[in-house]
């Protein structure tokens, strides 16, 4: 788990979850909770739900901050990442939901409106998924009626005491994480007490009555599956029931079609008979010839062909039929032909017919009429007109110019704010224009490609990640025979003078960065081409800095003398600043460097780069908590890179060399 800053870092593989961070937890005693839900789907058909009387608030470890996303004991509540925080005097937490509940209403909110938004969430859920789960039974051959599963549900609750789901487990974890003293003892008592409720409400020792199947009963029979949920219930322990509803009409409209034995079972709780959804067509085409029917699916491109008895189905359907008096109206068709017709099973097949249907997304419900909206025609692939293809741009940087070629609206928009003013129309008549080396970035279906020419560069790219790596083959360009590249920040000062940033990709490093700027008052770019026969002076490329942005001067000089380098120093330290020897600072930089051939330096080139670091100053600089501060840093540019004073430099224990 991990906090993105950019949603364009987000992973493109399939295992992976993106989620809204919630900016504005409610937290306890200034930490961060999540609390865990236990519910339990008892059958799925009909679809029967509770949810366990008892649960937790799990805490995090160390205090929520906003400003600390990359802590994960301040921002997670996962008890076996908590359980590493070893400097916490409490590093799991567990609060029990009774006591939680107390605390509410001792703060003076409303815990009853909170766990009626709760429920509503628990329902909608196991709605949502009921579909999937029965298709799954299906194809298993389980029996959906004779099934159960237990879930962990993790709630986390914003500051306005609004609840939002954060996942759904199955299996939870039924082991102790807490310590006994900081609710250890109360989590055993709860999940020993579920375990105990959840064994009998399944009825795992089989004490409940069979369900009688021979005895000429209908398998729907509503009198049935009231009394079994009844009996259910009665020895449901702190499980408390959710579905079906006190209030059927409150969640039914949510099912993409109730199946019948869910309405049986409602009705005979409630006691009182309840509306038959009626349907409307939703993602089809009609195709009629000769009084035959066919469907086409508009979304997945499949393609039914109905029998007359499925037809006349669909056709009473889209005409406002309640799938009950569709029924009956092949009832009487079924005896006009003389066969004594099968009321029962033929209304299980109408119902069975019509939830495949939704299921498709061929139909859905129809809702309050009152309530509707009206939505666009369906828009069919065939007439669907292809967006006009976007201009190539003109892309100027180290003195080259290629035709790049963008095919997305998003990735234009950050490559023109990442190369800030060296991207610009161009004029695809000139003669010039067709000598251009052409680049183009590619829409996949999992992210982002770049080509160049007829060479594919990378595939699978994130947006995130397409600008670095378009930078990358760029500066890889800019390395000439005998004239590599180091592909690494480059601050000029304003005096002329240039420092290398051999600094790892990451926040702490971009931070430095940005001190540098401010500190020297100077331009940041990245790239430097060194002539190996002459090192001292170097050319600067002028690339922007991914995650840093461009900053420039007036004028970019068409060369500069390096003085210092400035390189990460991983051990612990009395001062901000620490001085490198040159073999440190050439361990640093070749990594960095970028030949024509992309061949490594040979020795005679190793031995030329270092006799040219030897003569630089060098600076080793902590990142993270440590990172210097601005005026540390001005402070050394002003003693190494650009003297002011002769008392300056002798001010500072930092050895050149």
């Amino acid at each position: 788990m991990r906090v993105l800053k950019d949603v364009a870092e987000a992973p493109l593989a399939p295992d992976w979850l993106v989620q809204e961070y919630m900016a504005n937890p409610h937290t306890i005693r200034g930490h961060k909770y999540v609390l865990r839900l236990y519910v339990l789907i008892a059958a799925l058909e009909p679809l029967r739900v509770y949810r366990y009387r008892q649960g937790f608030a799990k805490l995090a470890s160390e205090p929520w901050d906003p400003e600390d996303a990359d802590n994960p004991f301040s921002q997670l509540t996962n008890p076996d990442i908590n359980a590493l925080n070893v400097g916490a005097e409490v590093p799991v937490e567990f609060i029990d939901l009774d006591r939680y509940r107390q605390w509410l209403r001792d703060q003076g909110h409303d815990d009853e409106a909170l766990f009626a938004r709760i429920e509503d969430l628990i329902a909608l859920t196991m709605i949502s998924a009921v579909d999937a789960m029965r298709r799954r039974t299906a194809q298993a051959g389980a029996d959906p009626h004779g099934c159960y599963e237990l879930l962990g549900l993790d709630c986390l609750v914003d500051d306005t005491l609004t609840p939002w789901l954060l996942e759904c487990n199955l299996s939870p974890s039924l082991g102790i994480c807490a310590a006994p003293e900081t609710g250890g003892r109360v989590e055993e008592a709860v999940k020993g007490g579920l375990v105990h409720d959840l064994v009998a409400l399944v009825d795992i020792p089989g004490h409940a009555m069979p369900r009688p199947v021979s005895s000429g009963q209908d398998p729907d029979d509503s009198a049935w599956l009231v009394a079994e949920t009844r009996a259910e219930q009665a020895r449901a322990g702190g499980f408390l029931p959710l579905l079906p509803a006190a209030e059927p009409e409150r969640y039914l409209p949510y099912f993409t079609l109730p199946s019948l034995a869910d309405l049986q079972l409602a009705e005979g709780l409630t006691g009182r008979p309840l509306a038959r959804p009626r349907l409307q067509r939703r993602h089809v085409a009609e195709v009629v010839e000769e009084e035959r029917l066919a469907l086409y699916a508009t979304r997945s491109g499949r393609y039914y062909r109905p029998n007359d008895t499925a037809a006349l189905i669909w056709l009473l359907a889209t005409d406002g039929l309640a799938p009950d008096a569709i029924a009956d109206e092949l009832v009487r068709a079924t005896a006009e032909t003389g066969t004594p017709p099968d009321a029962a099973a033929l209304r299980r097949d109408v119902w069975t017919t019509l939830g495949d249907w939704c299921r498709e997304g061929l139909l859905c419900q129809q809702g309050d009429p009152s309530a509707a909206i009206p939505t666009a025609p369906e828009t069919h692939v065939a007439s669907a007109k292809a967006s006009p293809a976007r201009p190539a741009m003109r892309l100027s940087l180290a003195g080259r110019g290629w035709a790049l070629e963008i095919a997305s609206g998003p990735a234009e928009a950050r490559l023109t704010t990442l190369m800030a003013g060296h991207l610009a129309p161009l004029d695809e008549r000139g003669e010039e224009t067709r000598r251009l080396p052409r680049l183009a970035v590619l829409r996949e279906t999992l992210g982002y490609a770049l080509a160049a020419d007829d060479r594919l560069v990378a595939s699978r790219l994130t947006l995130a990640q397409l600008g670095p790596v378009l930078l990358g083959h760029l500066i890889r360009q800019a390395a000439m025979p005998g004239r590599p590249v180091i592909d690494a920040g480059l601050l000029i000062t304003p005096g002329g003078s240039g420092v290398l940033c051999l600094l790892p990709e990451g926040e702490a490093s971009r931070t430095l960065l940005a001190r540098r700027v401010s500190a020297s008052g100077g331009a940041l770019t990245r790239g430097v081409r060194l002539d190996l026969s002459d090192p001292q002076i170097a050319e600067p490329l002028g690339f922007p800095v991914p995650g840093v942005g461009f900053t420039a001067l007036e004028a970019l000089p068409s060369t500069l003398k390096v003085r210092g380098v400035l390189m990460p120093y991983s051990g612990s330290a009395d001062a901000e600043l620490t001085a490198a020897t040159t073999l440190e600072a050439l361990g640093a930089l070749l990594p960095r460097c970028l030949t024509a051939d992309g061949e490594a330096l040979d020795a005679e080139e190793v031995s030329s780069l270092g006799e040219w670091l030897a003569g630089l100053a060098h600076c080793a600089v902590a990142l993270g908590e440590d990172t210097p501060s601005s005026a540390s840093l001005a402070e050394w540019l002003s003693a190494y890179i650009e003297p002011a004073t002769p008392s300056t430099a002798s001010a500072l224990a930092m050895a050149k060399g």
